[in-house]
């Protein structure tokens, strides 16, 4: 009997699992105690991908509630984390150092658009004026 034969469809979730979580472990710090939950979660949604399951779908939905509205998530000149409702101008060292996500997984996490901002408006203008008043972004003088 062949090998391949064998292998079923939860088998291959399985090989499919261990590819992605052995491949993002050694990518990034995930502590000793979350690698079960990342192991669960990543088999659940390529079972969930393979089979496409909408009563699982929304289970995952439901589960993913942020501590803030994503609609309110922008607000006077503030953005609030989804994953724990805090309020910050710039987000990615936030995401990265309490978090250990980038802007991109953040993103894809919370369904966001890609040009979901990281950082507020006001700051970013704010920042903007300051390098342009340090002549910063001209180009070098003729001489």
């Amino acid at each position: 009997m062949d090998d391949d034969a064998t292998f079923d469809g939860s088998e291959k979730i399985l090989a499919m699992t261990v590819n992605i979580v052995a491949a993002y472990v050694g990518n990034h710090v995930v502590p000793m105690g979350d690698i079960g939950s990342l192991i669960a979660d990543v088999h659940t949604v390529l079972r969930n991908l393979i089979s496409h399951n909408p009563v699982q779908d929304n289970l995952q939905a439901e589960r993913l509630k942020p501590a803030v509205p994503i609609r309110k998530s922008i607000e006077n000149g503030l953005l609030y984390c989804l994953e724990d409702g805090m309020k910050f101008k710039s987000l990615k060292r936030h995401l990265m150092t309490h978090h250990n996500m980038t802007p991109e997984e953040y993103r894809i996490k919370w369904n966001l658009a890609s040009d979901y901002p990281m950082v507020s408006r006001e700051y970013a203008n704010t920042r903007s004026k300051l390098a342009k008043n340090m002549g910063l972004g001209r180009g070098r003088k003729k001489r």
